[in-house]
């Protein structure tokens, strides 16, 4: 798994250069889960969840993490948070997926509110994916491809901003070659994270 290894070697120092990036931190948390290296992982995702506790899929990986080192207990607890979370923000596949492990657990699924009636999305406005607030949307599609549409349907024009400073950062401390479709993917990969996309 020497492929694995680089990722997570990348990843490492990607949060290790800059203590205040979710998204590497979240990047590494799931590397060192897929390769097994659960307390390691739940440190990492501990801190993304420190550093923006609104990642509901943080949640979700930072339970396995725990139920994979025998914190049951912790597990709950963050798989309960996770799961209202989730629900706050809409987001119904992380929020199934916990409820579901919770249930497995034998524990208690949180008793959720009705959400509320969606806010009214104005002309030139978003209820954003990221951000969850009603925001003014870009002008036009970032990109001329279904990404780039998709960010224009869901995503503030405030939080493609942040985006664009993550992704130059997610460029220059990979290093990614852009003129390489492989580098491209990688890069869209890291800007869906971070847009929650």
């Amino acid at each position: 798994m020497p492929e694995t290894e680089d990722r997570v070697a990348q990843f490492r120092k990607m949060a290790d250069d800059d203590p205040n990036n979710e998204l590497g931190h979240f990047s590494l948390g799931r590397a060192l889960l897929e390769t097994g290296q659960h307390a390691e992982a739940a440190k990492s995702l501990q801190r993304v969840i420190a550093l923006n506790p609104n990642i509901a899929k943080a949640y979700q990986l930072l339970g396995e993490a725990q139920l994979a080192t025998g914190h049951r207990d912790y597990a709950i607890q963050t798989l309960t948070e996770g799961v209202q979370v989730a629900h706050r923000r809409g987001e119904s596949m992380p929020k199934n997926a916990m409820s579901d492990k919770l249930r497995e657990l034998g524990a208690p699924v949180p008793q959720l509110d009705q959400p509320k009636p969606p806010q009214e999305v104005g002309a030139g406005q978003v209820q954003c994916k990221r951000c969850g607030q009603v925001k003014p949307k870009l002008a036009n599609p970032p990109f001329r491809n279904d990404f780039g549409q998709e960010i224009f349907e869901n995503i503030c024009a405030d939080c493609w901003r942040e985006a664009i400073g993550m992704g130059t950062k997610v460029i220059n401390e990979l290093r990614l070659p852009m003129n390489d479709p492989q580098a491209h993917k990688v890069w869209d990969q890291h800007i869906r994270e971070f847009l929650h996309l």
